[in-house]
């Protein structure tokens, strides 16, 4: 696997769908082992969901698969006493525990922080919610769509016409659960060892709207959605081509001037309405036209390496299959081979290596043997408790 940072860290997934599972993910590339909780009869909601209708009958749905490769995965009932005291005996000897149930649940259970840590001080605890531990909103139900709502995001999504907007993809699960990755990461630094971790996911979100959250905070500005436009200047956002649009990116004074006289429009330089940076945000919508009234003879490769041989970024949108097939993606490795399954490796290149998981997502269930057994469960006891419904 390559580079291991948290090689010998026992990470226990108790999460469900998106945000946990993602955390615990990232985690287990690092090198950790992840021993995934689940329900005993389904386990992982996300067992179910995907675009493969067959894949989810047989409880692998794409949406389990993306981010549970390299898990072990046990099942427990933890509202029976003999599953709660497993759990107890599995903490015993875990570093981290992450779940995302909503806040209380755990408390209810009996395997509330507290309780968890009495059995291992050591233990660093992480719950992922919604909206965090406590505030008026804990207790109410959270999904990444509700998420993206309440947070302002899709609030500045889209242009005049279509805002609020929906982000394309999962973004508060996944900026939940990154940020929860790398709060365990930094708590594992640190001694002494231990302690609780809360991750709200729409404070995960509304911390990676910096420049948006201080435009309204320090600037006093009422963010607003302005679609494929860069509202920190002009001429910078998406621009229509001969056959498919194109992003340029010409924010400095150099810039512009660069990608004006290689448009062949010298005179834009000089005429007032864009002579600064501000003239040119006031007035985007007419220097866009102006800009596309060429921009729209050519192909957009007729663009984009000469632009960015000037000096000004420039480049194509494009699909995910298309950026999935690029040599500047394939080449470095984004994409790996698990077990004949094409999954995401590691975002991150560690020492020259991009992590990959070890193994292929676990079927439910198929660590209860050796990992209970390593508890000094025999395989009588396991096959005992699997009969009662608690495996």
């Amino acid at each position: 696997m390559g580079t291991e940072p948290l090689a010998g860290i026992r990470v226990l997934d108790l999460t469900n769908v998106l945000a946990g599972p993602y955390c615990c993910y990232q985690l287990g590339l690092m090198g950790a082992e992840v021993i995934k909780v689940e329900r005993p009869g389904g386990g992982d909601l996300a067992r179910q969901l995907g675009a493969d209708p067959e894949r989810n009958a047989a409880g692998m749905g794409v949406s389990f698969l993306a981010q549970n490769a390299g898990k072990r995965s046990v099942t427990l009932d933890l509202k029976a006493e003999e599953g709660k005291e497993l759990l107890r005996r599995l903490v015993r000897t875990a570093d981290v525990l992450v779940e995302n149930f909503r806040p209380g649940v755990m408390e209810r259970l009996g395997l509330g922080p507290e309780t968890l840590r009495a059995e291992n001080p050591r233990l660093i605890y992480c719950a992922i919610s919604g909206f965090g531990q406590d505030g008026p909103w804990r207790g109410k139900p959270a999904y990444d769509q509700i998420v993206q709502g309440v947070s302002g995001v899709m609030s500045v999504t889209g242009d005049a016409d279509s805002a609020p907007l929906r982000v394309g993809y999962p973004l508060a699960d996944t900026m939940g659960g990154m940020t929860a990755a790398f709060a365990i990461a930094a708590k594992l630094a640190e001694e002494p060892r231990g302690g609780v971790l809360d991750i709200s996911m729409t404070e995960a979100v509304i911390s990676s709207m910096g420049w948006v959250v201080s435009n309204h905070l320090l600037a006093g500005t009422d963010p607003q959605p302005v679609g494929n436009e860069n509202p920190t200047s002009a001429p910078s956002g998406c621009f229509a081509t001969a056959d498919m649009p194109i992003n340029i990116a010409a924010n400095r004074d150099e810039q512009w001037e660069a990608l004006a006289r290689h448009l062949g429009l010298p005179e834009l330089i000089e005429r007032p309405d864009y002579a600064t940076r501000e003239h040119r945000k006031a007035n985007r919508h007419a220097l866009r036209a102006e800009l596309e009234a060429v921009l729209t003879t050519k192909p957009a490769e007729h663009w984009i390496d000469p632009l960015n041989a000037l000096g000004v970024p420039t480049g194509p949108v494009l699909s995910v299959p298309q950026v999935l097939e690029t040599e500047q993606v394939r080449g470095r490795g984004l994409v790996a081979e698990v077990e004949g399954l094409p999954l995401l490796a590691s975002p991150v290149v560690s020492d020259g290596v991009r992590p990959v998981a070890g193994s292929a997502p676990p079927a439910l269930g198929q660590d209860n043997e050796a990992v209970f057994g390593a508890l000094g469960l025999s395989p009588d006891e396991i096959a005992a408790l699997a009969g009662k419904g608690i495996l």
